[in-house]
């Protein structure tokens, strides 16, 4: 899924060093989800249950979405 890779990567590029040890291994959990679920968690189609997982989506989409507004990573 070419999304979710851009996605991911712009993520690791522009907001992965700002993660504490904590969140890279959330981070690291998210990764190990199915791709339909990352699918429909990064495009709004549905929340994680998981309210740590929840959290990680929302602050790719808000990286992402703020690098494409912008052309500027603004990591919250």
């Amino acid at each position: 899924m070419l999304e979710l890779d851009h996605l991911l990567l712009g993520f690791l590029d522009l907001g992965y060093a700002s993660l504490d040890a904590d969140q890279r291994v959330l981070f690291g959990r998210l990764l190990e989800c199915r791709d339909q679920d990352l699918s429909d968690w990064l495009m709004s189609r549905r929340v994680p249950d998981d309210p740590g997982l929840d959290a990680m989506v929302r602050r790719i989409i808000a990286v992402a979405g703020a690098s494409a507004t912008t052309g500027q990573a603004r990591d919250p």
